[in-house]
């Protein structure tokens, strides 16, 4: 068996970072030669600018895989927003009613629920992890085309140079190069809703909560940010995601209000605004011989959870903990069988967690009265019940 190993990691993500960081950091590391693509310029993050525009919730689950390689101490340092609590109601009810479910982390004896931090940042954390390590990074790094010689994957750039991988990791997002490269076909789920995102200033305290209001229409989620605004994404028809990023921001400021039931008081526009159309997605494969996906290159989901980073770096951290049993036990950490091992461990989990996002956007979706009171009647009873709250917050967490 070979000594060495080529890795080339497509993808300059939250995920592809992590995997590379993991493997370099790892105990067969030096038995790796692993190189990072991405056709986007390197990402930079300052302390100085203000609060990115694309955030994610990260669990304690995460938070501890990002601690492992040495990064999540610098976003600590930076900034990110620890939140302790979480409220999720319906529309038809009020943040303080009945059916409304709320977890607070005291009631589990943790420190928190999770945090909210910018991507860029967890990019730079990452990379700075990985500039004192052997990975090469090739930034504004565009692939031509991706084909096999023998057993491995040759990857050409547009500059004319190429790669050889032993093993080709695509981390590449849901409109995946190397996905489509590999001839991996997808299922598909289109929600007919976009989410708009921004930054707003609430009237009164965010007290570290992360809101959910559930709406015909779709979810909109309020996310505490370390400064005292709030990031949003609502999800919703493409007509008002439409009417929404051309109003004024005093007209967006009241339509976001409004659909927040003024939990927060009025809400003021305080940053730049973006939308995206949303789908779920899964690969029907996640590997080939030679060949692994990860992240939203494997599966894509709806946010109203915002379970997608999480799963990326579960995935992430299940294939370096594979590649590395594989060499300890002197197999090849490309063979289909080794990489097998992965796609079990995850396939299905991420599977599960895409479909009750799915189902549950469009519970809350109905306009049917029976069903309505079907859902308030249950989120009474999941209220009552210890062992049912005790799992999701386990989710939640990342460590169930």
């Amino acid at each position: 068996m070979k000594q060495r190993f080529d890795i080339v990691i497509v993808g300059g993500g939250v995920t592809g970072l992590t995997t590379a960081a993991l493997l370099a950091c790892g105990p067969q590391g030096n038995r790796l030669d692993i190189t990072l693509v991405d056709a986007a310029e390197r990402p930079r993050f300052s302390p100085d600018e203000d609060i990115a525009i694309r955030v994610s919730a990260v669990s304690t689950g995460s938070a501890n895989i990002l601690d492992t390689i040495g990064a999540w101490q610098h976003v600590r340092e930076a900034r990110h927003s620890p939140y302790e609590s979480m409220c999720v109601w319906d529309e038809n009810d009020t943040p303080d009613g009945a059916a409304t479910l709320r977890f607070d982390a005291a009631d589990f004896a943790v420190p928190q629920l999770g945090f909210i931090v910018e991507n860029v940042l967890m990019q730079d954390a990452l990379l700075r992890r990985l500039d004192g390590s052997d990975v090469a990074l090739r930034f504004a790094s565009r692939i031509r085309s991706l084909g096999q010689s023998g057993r491995q994957y040759r990857v050409d750039f547009d500059d004319g140079e190429s790669l050889l991988a032993d093993l080709l990791v695509g981390a590449d997002g849901a409109r995946s190069f190397v996905r489509s490269a590999l001839g991996i076909e997808t299922n598909k789920w289109p929600y007919d809703q976009t989410a708009l995102v921004t930054h707003l200033r609430p009237e009164r305290p965010h007290r570290a909560t992360a809101w959910q209001r559930f709406l015909r229409e779709g979810p909109l989620g309020i996310l505490p940010l370390a400064d005292g605004r709030v990031s949003v994404v609502w999800s919703t028809t493409p007509e008002i995601s439409n009417r929404a990023l051309e109003a004024s921001d005093e007209v967006l400021g009241r339509m976001l209000t409004e659909a927040s039931d003024g939990v927060l008081g009025e809400l003021e526009v305080a940053g730049p605004r973006g939308a995206f159309p949303l789908a779920a997605q899964h690969a029907k494969r996640y590997v080939l011989p030679g060949a692994a996906l990860i992240g939203d290159a494997a599966h894509a989901i709806h946010p109203l959870a915002g379970q997608g980073a999480n799963l990326g770096l579960q995935d992430a951290a299940e294939l370096a903990r594979v590649i590395d049993t594989a060499l300890e036990q002197g197999l090849h950490p490309a063979d289909l069988p080794v990489l097998r091992r992965y796609e079990r461990a995850r396939k299905g989990a991420n599977a599960t967690m895409l479909h009750f996002m799915t189902g549950l956007n469009r519970l809350f979706a109905t306009d049917s009265r029976f069903v309505g009171e079907l859902r308030a009647a249950g989120m009474r009873v999941f209220n009552r019940s210890g062992p049912l709250r005790e799992r999701a917050v386990k989710v939640a967490l990342g460590v169930g």
